[in-house]
């Protein structure tokens, strides 16, 4: 990888770059991002400005390697469990090279990719057959005419035969050899880059990125390549930029940086948290859209609707029914400052959609690196309450399963 000029922010930071660090291909990528709410870029009489908003990561310009760091200080092993339990994927208990660099997410999901593969590797690559075209000297499965009669002229000594031969050149393959291929260019780690490098050759590429995720997006999963399920998720993840399908972005963005959106990230872990708690209550996660959706009809323009991240079924005790409690992902510090007065109309809002007329209530879920807290708002009118409103402050440091318990104790 060239040599870049590194710059170094935090989300929701802004830096200067000069007129000449952004060639207009690299203006044109940023452009692209901020469409999509990873980033402004601004120019200005002497350069650029460029602001990073809740997105994470790495990203690898022609001249400027752009590091965008977390506000919330994870370690490195943490926030790899975190991102796979969001993903829903299994994480090797020795992944020796998780600890927290200065490289952030984009060493860390190139390592997990990396051990994966160095698993498969030692199980052994899966094998199918592919049909082949070879000119040999014996029949060998099927002749093919057309070539024969075209390309040898009648000839007999050597024939052009179509055949399956049992190889590892097949999708399942190709999509990991293309994935460590776009992670060699955004580790800066040498030792890295060398296990990269050398894991590697061992996989054959696909023509492009957009092929080997357009062969992701068609995998269907059986016994056969089961044990592939958890290296293709991070292998979507680098080849995406930092996107993947109903959990960070829709399209991600293309190769050559990892951005992760983290406040849908932790809409993903929230939703996760959830659903888990309610289970072992005996409730279910419910859509919060169609049927169940609150809708806005009548004024200027399309219809609007209000959606809960997520929205839970909980058994009452000793009845037959069941209560709706609406549930919100918030990635904000509301350990270091109140509820906004915006997100408290909000939850009120779904609490007077989906929670029983008699004690309406909602909860909040947000991120507090350090350790676990719970609150309690009671929102409270002339005419009696409104609603009460849970706000849960997940500890980052813990683990997942930790996190599990901490929401299952606070469902009303």
């Amino acid at each position: 990888m060239p040599d870049r000029f590194e710059v170094r922010i935090g989300e929701y930071e802004s830096t200067r770059l000069g007129i000449e660090q952004l060639t207009p291909r690299d203006v044109d990528r940023l452009g692209a991002l901020q469409a999509r709410g990873c980033l402004t870029l601004a120019a200005d009489r002497t350069g650029w400005r460029l602001k990073a908003d809740a997105t994470v990561g790495v990203l690898v310009l022609d001249r400027v390697r752009l590091v965008v760091e977390p506000k919330f200080a994870i370690p490195g092993r943490q926030l790899m469990s975190w991102l796979a339990y969001a993903l829903g994927t299994p994480i090797a208990t020795t992944a020796r090279r998780w600890a927290t660099g200065p490289d952030g997410y984009a060493d860390l999901v190139a390592a997990a990719l990396l051990e994966e593969c160095e698993k498969l590797v030692r199980e052994g690559l899966r094998r199918d057959y592919v049909r082949r075209q070879s000119l040999e000297p014996v029949l060998r499965g099927r002749l093919d005419a057309a070539a024969q009669a075209t390309l040898r002229y009648g000839q007999l000594d050597r024939l052009y035969v179509r055949a399956f031969v049992r190889e590892t050149d097949i999708w399942d393959n190709r999509v990991l050899g293309s994935a460590l291929r776009v992670a060699l260019t955004l580790t800066a780690d040498s030792d890295l880059a060398r296990d990269l490098h050398g894991i590697a050759g061992a996989f054959p590429p696909a023509a492009t990125p957009n092929a080997a995720l357009g062969a992701l997006d068609r995998t269907q999963y059986t016994r056969l390549n089961a044990r592939y399920r958890a290296a293709h998720t991070w292998a979507r993840l680098l080849l995406r930029g930092g996107g993947v399908t109903d959990l960070l972005t829709d399209r991600g963005t293309s190769a050559g940086g990892l951005l992760l959106a983290m406040p849908a990230l932790w809409e993903a872990v929230v939703r996760r948290l959830g659903t888990e708690a309610a289970a072992f209550l005996g409730g279910h996660a419910l859509p919060s859209g169609g049927r169940t959706g609150i809708t806005v009809r009548g004024d200027l323009g399309n219809n609007s609707a209000f959606r809960p991240d997520l929205l839970l079924s909980l058994p009452v005790p000793d009845t037959a029914d069941h209560v709706l409690l609406p549930v919100d992902a918030k990635y904000k510090r509301y350990d270091r400052h109140g509820v906004g007065a915006g997100d408290v109309h909000q939850l009120l809002t779904y609490c007077a959609g989906y929670a029983a007329s008699d004690t309406p209530s909602a909860v909040i879920v947000h991120p507090r690196p350090g350790g676990y807290t719970r609150r309690t708002l009671q929102v409270r009118g002339p005419r009696g309450g409104l609603g009460t409103i849970h706000v849960l402050g997940i500890d980052t440091h813990a683990r997942p399963e930790r996190a599990t318990e901490w929401v299952r104790t606070a469902l009303p």
